[in-house]
């Protein structure tokens, strides 16, 4: 089946659909990104996704490539065409392109839009039920890890020493000795006495929307929800870890630095909350994505 990609608006066969090599994402990673679950044909957390979108731009000097309700159509379209009803969506905005230099171009200067879709079946993921494996690497990144920009330099060096480990995800871990986050994903324990931990939203840390979203299932099932620190010793003591991001949902933690957390097998609160996560996307609930 051909597949497509939306391109400075143009659908094309996503085989030939190109950006400049002067365009600001390619030389510098002047440019800002998200990634949408569509699952069952409900884009999860739509609005929170745009949220974080507006907000990563404006930080960044930049504006909304066009209004939400035409971004809308146009991701919807493009679904359409692939005809896919579960798929990750893949949305990016660049500064535009312009000669190679260090300050922003001219105002005049249009972005760069470019948004693809690709299969995945996110109630099909083998790992939910096996759960995974993680390692702790040094968080390498600048220090406003809260903008979702394409600089991934770092994440992705973290991500392949897990992978060369064999592991799926790296945790990273600060200079305090604290876990940050994932490569791409928010990092989580279940304390002993069943307390729901995640890190604190501040700048060092991306807050995720779908970590949004299981706050808010945590409250509504009265699960003690707690934003605070912890190590890679607290994690490995744990009764239960998990992983959360927009495509790979609620990924159970099994083993961290070759521990073995929960008797190896995923606890019932991650896939609890997984099960829940699916309900709630399927009935198109929305969770407001605040900074």
């Amino acid at each position: 089946m051909p597949r497509f990609a939306y391109v400075n608006g143009s659908f094309l066969p996503h085989g030939s659909a190109q950006v400049h090599i002067e365009d600001r994402g390619f030389q510098f990673a002047d440019s800002i990104y998200e990634v949408i679950a569509c699952i069952d044909g409900v884009l999860a957390d739509e609005r929170g996704h745009f949220d974080r979108l507006a907000r990563s731009l404006k930080e960044i000097g930049m504006a909304m490539p066009m209004p939400r309700n035409s971004l809308r159509l146009i991701i919807r379209e493009l679904l359409r065409r692939n005809k896919l009803k579960n798929a990750a969506v893949y949305i990016q905005v660049t500064r535009g392109v312009y000669k190679r230099d260090f300050p922003f171009p001219p105002d005049h200067v249009p972005q760069t839009l470019v948004i693809t879709a690709r299969p995945f079946n996110f109630k099909r993921n083998p790992k939910i039920r096996k759960g995974i494996q993680v390692f702790s690497v040094p968080d390498l990144r600048w220090k406003r890890r809260d903008i979702k920009t394409t600089a991934l330099i770092a994440q992705v060096l973290a991500k392949q020493q897990a992978v060369e480990r064999g592991g799926y995800e790296a945790w990273m871990v600060d200079d305090s000795g604290f876990v940050t986050e994932g490569s791409s994903s928010n990092a989580w324990i279940v304390t002993n006495d069943g307390k729901i931990v995640t890190r604190a939203a501040t700048h060092d840390i991306l807050r995720g929307v779908t970590r949004s979203a299981i706050e808010k299932i945590c409250a509504d099932m009265h699960l003690q929800f707690v934003e605070r620190s912890f190590t890679i010793a607290e994690a490995q003591k744990a009764r239960e870890c998990f992983t959360s991001s927009a495509v790979a949902l609620i990924m159970p933690v099994v083993k961290i630095d070759g521990k073995v957390i929960g008797g190896g097998k995923p606890g019932p609160v991650a896939l609890k909350l997984y099960d829940a996560y699916l309900d709630y996307a399927a009935k198109g609930k929305q969770v407001s994505w605040k900074a």
